[in-house]
């Protein structure tokens, strides 16, 4: 049926991906923003698709990973590399769905799933 939209997906997208924001710090109001025009955006195309619904949550993630790479640079840095050069997670698999995980840029290894992203801790001692 065209038009008639899960809206339960569209808020269960943008809690996960609200989440993980909050979790690395960066729920900034241009982030949040963000968040809002991408959910906004993955509604339309969700009509035109409806099959396409189980993608919407990862889809909506690159839509902000994207958009905060332009302004904020890379987002959500992995946390878990220890001493390699900072790096992003990205979204598995591609298209984002249907259960997307957050998996890092240079191991390929999965770090969470979508909306589960840990919160830094306190900062190492240095010395």
């Amino acid at each position: 049926m065209m038009g008639d939209v899960d809206h339960a997906l569209l808020f269960d997208a943008r809690a996960r991906v609200l989440a993980d924001l909050q979790a690395r710090h960066h729920a900034t109001p241009e982030a949040v923003s963000l968040l809002e025009d991408a959910v906004s955006d993955r509604k339309w195309w969700a009509e035109q698709w409806p099959e396409g619904a189980v993608y919407v949550a990862g889809l909506v993630a690159q839509d902000v990973q994207d958009a905060l790479f332009e302004s904020v640079g890379r987002w959500p840095i992995c946390l878990t590399c220890g001493d390699a050069p900072q790096h992003a997670l990205h979204i598995h698999p591609d298209l984002g769905g249907p259960d997307p995980m957050w998996v890092c840029e240079e191991k390929g290894e999965p770090v969470a799933p979508l909306g589960r992203l840990s919160s830094p801790g306190p900062a190492a001692p240095r010395g």
